[in-house]
This record gives C-alpha cells, sequence and structure tokens, in this order.
C-alpha cells in the first residue's frame, strides 16, 4: 500500500496545478438548480487536510487483511472473494457508527488532546502557511524537505543493503556458541544487553514517534518493560514456569508438548477446518514461549487496570461528558467553540451506519458455508465490548498515546480530532472518512489478491531469496493467534481447562494496582508527580511483547530521553519550531523510500549484495533455543 505521508506531500502540487488549469466557471447539473465549478478558489490547507483524510480512511487499520491473509498463507485455503471484501469493508467502516456516541468525551472534550494527531498539525501547517525565512534560520518547509531528503537518503542501507542494521548484538558476535550469552543479548529474541539499532522503523515501528509521546508515558513504560523483561521473565524462566525452558524464551509461535512446532493440521477436519477434539487429545495441549504467557497475563491486567484507573482518576469527567452527549450547548474547548459555526453530524447517520455495517456483518460471518466461524451473537457480543471498552480505552489513548489495540475506531476518533483542530466542517470529515473507508477496501482486498498471485512464496522465508521483505512475520503472530483464540479455542488453553487457567489472577491484580496509587495521589496532593503515575502503560509495556522486542523498547527509551532531557532542555525555541515537523519529515522519508525499494526490487525478488548484514536478524540464532534437558531443536546444542 502506498505511504500515506507521501501521498499527502503528492496531493499538494496536484492541487495547485488544478488550481492553475481548471476552469473557473460554474457548471449546472441539467435538469436541476444545482451547480458547481471545478476551480472554486485558491487550493487550501482544508482541502488539503479533507482529501488526506478520505485517502487515509481505512488504510492500515484493518486485521481483515491479516485474516485473509493469514487463511491463503498459512492454512493453505481461500475465504470466497466477496466475504473477503465484505470482510474487509466491515471492519474499516464499522467503527465509525461507534464514533457518534463518543464525540463529546473523545473529541471535543479539551482533556483529549490526542498527542498523535499533533504532527499531522505541524505538517500541514508547514506546507501552507507562508513564513519569511529570518537570517540562516530555515522556514518550516525548508527544514522539512531537508530532513526528509535526508531520511530518504538514509533509508536505502537498513530497508535493502543492510537490514542487519536494525538490530546490532555485540554479545552475541563475542559469544557464538553460548546459548545463555545470546538471551541475553539478542535484542529480538532475548533481553538485549548491548543491543542497538541505526534504523528509525525498529525505533518508532511498534511504539510511536518519541517526538510526540509525553515524557511520563515513556517513563511509565520503562517502568513496565523493566518489571517484565527483568524481573518476571528471568525470574518465570529460571523456574522453568510453564514448562518455559522447553521453550524459546521469545516465541510468537505456539508448540505442543515435546518443544515442536504446533502442526495444527493434525486437529482440523481437512475440508471444513473444524476442531476435532478426538485428534487433539491424541495429538497435544497447546503451548506458549514464556514471554508469550506473561505477556498474555499482563494483557489482561493491562485491560483490568483500564477500567479501574479511569475509573478513579476520570470517573467524573467521563460520566459528565457521557451525560451531555445527547445535549447542545457551547463547548468549553477554544477549538469547539470556534466550530460552532458548522453543522453538527446528525446523531442519526452513525447510528443508520452502525445499523447497516451489524446486518452487513452477521451476513457475511453467517452466510458463504459459515467459511468466517462467527456466529450472529459474536458480532452483537462485539457491538457490546466497543460500548463497554471505548470510553476507557480512548481516555487513555487520548492523554498518554497508550491503549489496548482498538484498529479502525481509534483512527476515525484520530480523524475528527485533526478536523477539529484544523477547524474542518464536520459533515466533511465524516463523509470523507466513510466514502474513503469503502474505496480503500476495495483497493487492499486487490492488493493483497495480487501480491498472493504474484510474489513467489510469500509468507514462505524459507523458500524466499536471502534478504527478501516477503517474510510476513505479523501474518505468522496473526496465524498464532488464530491456532490460540480460534482453532483450539481460550477454554482449552487458558479457562477453564487449559494449561494456563491460573493467568485469570492477572485480571485481579490489575484492577487492584491503581487502588494505591490513586490513595496516595488524593492524600498527598503536593506531590505532582503521583498523578502521573499510570499502572495501564507500565501494564501495556509488558502486553506488548512480543511482537515488541527488546531493541524496540531499549531504542525508543534513548531517543526518547535524548530528546526530552536534552534537545528539549537546551533548545526550546527549536523545539517548539521544528521537533513534530522533524517527526513527520524522517517518517516520509522512510516511506517513500521503502516503498520505492518494494515496488522496484524487493516485488521482484531483486535482493542486494549477497552478505551476512542481508539477513533480517540480530545473528543470534542460539538465542531460540530450547535449554530443557531431552528437548532438541535443529542448530541447537543438547543440554
Amino acid at each position: 500500500m502506498f505511504p500515506m505521508l507521501t501521498i499527502q506531500l503528492l496531493i499538494l502540487p496536484a492541487g495547485k496545478l488544478m488550481e492553475t488549469i481548471l476552469p473557473a466557471k460554474n457548471i449546472r447539473i441539467p435538469g436541476t438548480k444545482w451547480q458547481f465549478s471545478l476551480n472554486p478558489g485558491p487550493f487550501n490547507i482544508k482541502e488539503h487536510v479533507v482529501i488526506s483524510t478520505f485517502a487515509s480512511s481505512g488504510v492500515g487499520s484493518t486485521s481483515a487483511i491479516d485474516i485473509m491473509a493469514t487463511v491463503k498463507a498459512f492454512f493453505k485455503t481461500t475465504i470466497h472473494p466477496l466475504a473477503s471484501f465484505l470482510l474487509i469493508l466491515t471492519t474499516n467502516v464499522f467503527g465509525i457508527g461507534f464514533v457518534g456516541f463518543f464525540m463529546k468525551l473523545l473529541v471535543d472534550s479539551p482533556h483529549m488532546w490526542w498527542p498523535e494527531v499533533l504532527p499531522s498539525v505541524a505538517f500541514f501547517r508547514a506546507l501552507h502557511e507562508k513564513e519569511v525565512k529570518s537570517g540562516r534560520n530555515l522556514t518550516r518547509l525548508q527544514f522539512f524537505f531537508l530532513a526528509s531528503v535526508l531520511s530518504f537518503s538514509y533509508y536505502v542501507v537498513p530497508g535493502y543493503f543492510f537490514p542487519s542494521i536494525s538490530a546490532l548484538s555485540f554479545v552475541c558476535w563475542i559469544r557464538k556458541h553460548s546459548v545463555t550469552a545470546q538471551q541475553l543479548g539478542s535484542g529480538l529474541n532475548g533481553f538485549g544487553f548491548g543491543s542497538f539499532t541505526l534504523d528509525w522503523n525498529t525505533v518508532v515501528g511498534f511504539t510511536g514517534s518519541p517526538f510526540v509521546i509525553p515524557f511520563s508515558a515513556v517513563a511509565n513504560a520503562l517502568v513496565g518493560f523493566v518489571i517484565f523483561l527483568y524481573i518476571v521473565i528471568p525470574i518465570a524462566y529460571l523456574c522453568n514456569s510453564y514448562k518455559a525452558k522447553n521453550f524459546p524464551l521469545v516465541s510468537t509461535d505456539v508448540y505442543d508438548a515435546h518443544g515442536n512446532l504446533y502442526n495444527i493440521s493434525r486437529i482440523l477436519d481437512e475440508k471444513t477446518l473444524k476442531f476435532d477434539q478426538v485428534a487433539y487429545d491424541n495429538y497435544s495441549e497447546l503451548y506458549l514461549s514464556v514471554m508469550s504467557v506473561y505477556s498474555y497475563g499482563f494483557t489482561f491486567a493491562s485491560i483490568a487496570s483500564c477500567f479501574s484507573e479511569i475509573a478513579l482518576f476520570h470517573g467524573s469527567l467521563i460520566w459528565g461528558q457521557l451525560t451531555k452527549a445527547f445535549q447542545s450547548g457551547n463547548g468549553v474547548d477554544v477549538h469547539v467553540k470556534m466550530m460552532k459555526k458548522y453543522d453538527t453530524i446528525p446523531l442519526w447517520w452513525f447510528i443508520i451506519l452502525l445499523i447497516s455495517m451489524t446486518g452487513l456483518t452477521i451476513w457475511t460471518c453467517e452466510g458463504f458455508g459459515n467459511q468466517l466461524q462467527l456466529p450472529y451473537w459474536g458480532v452483537l457480543l462485539l457491538c457490546v465490548l466497543v460500548l463497554i471498552l471505548m470510553p476507557s480505552f480512548g481516555v487513555l489513548r487520548a492523554t498518554v498515546s497508550k491503549q489496548p489495540p482498538m484498529g479502525a475506531f481509534t483512527q476515525m476518533i484520530m480523524g475528527f480530532k485533526l478536523g477539529l483542530y484544523m477547524k474542518i466542517p464536520p459533515k466533511a470529515m465524516f463523509l470523507s472518512q466513510v466514502i474513503g473507508s469503502f474505496i480503500a477496501s476495495a483497493c487492499e482486498f486487490a492488493t493483497v489478491w495480487l501480491l498472493f498471485s504474484s510474489v513467489e512464496n510469500i509468507c514462505r522465508p524459507e523458500l524466499l531469496p536471502r534478504g527478501s521483505q516477503w517474510t510476513c512475520p505479523y501474518d505468522q503472530v496473526i496465524y498464532n493467534n488464530m491456532m490460540t483464540w480460534g482453532a483450539v479455542g481460550p477454554k482449552r488453553v487458558f479457562y477453564p481447562n487449559g494449561v494456563y487457567s491460573n493467568l485469570f489472577i492477572f485480571f485481579l491484580l490489575g484492577a487492584l494496582l491503581p487502588i494505591p496509587v490513586w490513595f496516595l495521589a488524593r492524600t498527598l496532593p503536593e506531590k505532582k508527580w503521583i498523578r502521573l503515575i499510570n499502572v495501564s502503560t507500565i501494564l501495556i509495556a509488558g502486553a506488548s511483547m512480543p511482537p515488541v522486542s527488546a531493541v524496540n523498547y531499549l531504542s525508543w527509551f534513548a531517543v526518547a530521553f535524548f530528546l526530552k532531557f536534552v534537545v528539549y532542555r537546551k533548545y526550546k525555541r527549536w523545539w517548539a519550531k521544528y521537533s513534530y515537523l522533524l517527526s513527520v519529515a524522517i517518517d516520509t522519508g522512510v516511506s517513500l523510500m521503502a516503498f520505492l525499494v518494494t515496488v522496484t526490487l524487493q516485488i521482484h525478488n531483486v535482493s542486494g549484495i549477497d552478505w551476512w548484514g542481508l539477513d533480517v536478524s540480530d545473528h543470534c540464532p542460539l538465542a531460540t533455543c530450547p535449554t530443557a534437558r531431552g528437548v532438541h531443536a535443529e542448530g541447537c546444542p543438547a543440554f
């Protein structure tokens, strides 16, 4: 999919060109009094934002794409093409219907400032606002293009010639034959001691831009990372918790009782892909790596802590906003006051969209020979869960940029917040997101279908050329999640009959942990730093691992601390003018080079020079070895 930052850049010259060449006269629609102009005036910032929103709606936020790809790549079967398209469409558009219920709370409230939206505001202002150059200082636009060119030029190194630069682990180079040393030193599959990266994608790929996220959120994430990776996991591994030593320390794969990769074909019917209980009983229970096990535990705790924390610290705010959701009145936010000249979006627009998408989703899941294997009550349960979870999760994302994933819903809310900041008519933002999501769904469906038809051995790393980017690591994670939560099912993996049934204690722990923080904040109001402790953010740091690795977090922390403690403190004027812009510029250069390399070289399986730096790894092969006695893995020493 074409990088969205690149599209946003190309929209500007395209708009200026159309401003120059299109006729300005009005065109009347025959038989009506309606008329319009192809060139109503100079191309402006609001048009740019609306077009960008239209182009980006539904892109890169739907898990339906991953489901479609996983079924084709790993289950070696296909979903009916129409069912695949409708699955993508409903996943993209479904969330917009819920947005109307949370506009007052998550968009109009001045407390919900959405830090991730601010770089986009800086980006559009830099492209459109005229600025006079003073002395040797660069204008915002000059700075943006210079930083983008430098980022674009550099990314050919980690993106094509030297992928190994994404995770460098000195310990593994020194101790090439030690499993323990490589577990300690691997930044991708271990504890990351001595590991670092020279690839911007590794820094921001899972964690977000360190320019944007508040320092308090970074500090909370650091605490969670240290507790999870350097306290919980070592203790669990040394104690052989849940047979930890039978499996790799860090892995998103699932295993059988003998430490082998779980053979899902042994427990599914070949034709229907239905679960076979007898075959399962004769084969093995499903096991996870120790990091995946406790990642689930931290996930359960983070979900519970969201409710507890939001209720304790923000309960009155949320209740007040929810009670006003169906009332009209002047907003207290300056942006809301300025938007009063525009018509608001009627709530019935959202309700009609929600009802129609719910019906279409149920028909898609129940029809087509029940290929999707989701009953109607599962869709209705999803609606209830969204209404319950979004107030807590939305507040967390809007204030500290962290939350359990909520997919397209979050992207839509951020689109409306951008519209509020940029003073875009709400109805224009609604239509641009809805229509854009419909078109994006068709494009995403066609793209995935084309890739799996044209790229040989896609998602099969063992058969791909060295350095190929078509290894589908995220789809591998989805595949394993589908085995855990779908094929085998949570009642056999977790509660009540699973190996990991006692992990549900983490729900209770998560609900209780915010209480002492809240108590201290109430009893010691002069200690302002106590209110900055965010238990949910601390827990989410652990819940994200894997797929987030040690090198992702360590590099992100290092960059964030440098920016906040050095750059921000010493160069506050520079920071105020350029920081958000630099974040977008680096991402733009990386995205454009990644797209260029993909469509010109990698799609044709043309890789860089064949050398050790071409491997997409940190060269710590022994870090994934099991250490239990009697368990053997290919390429690993026996214990």
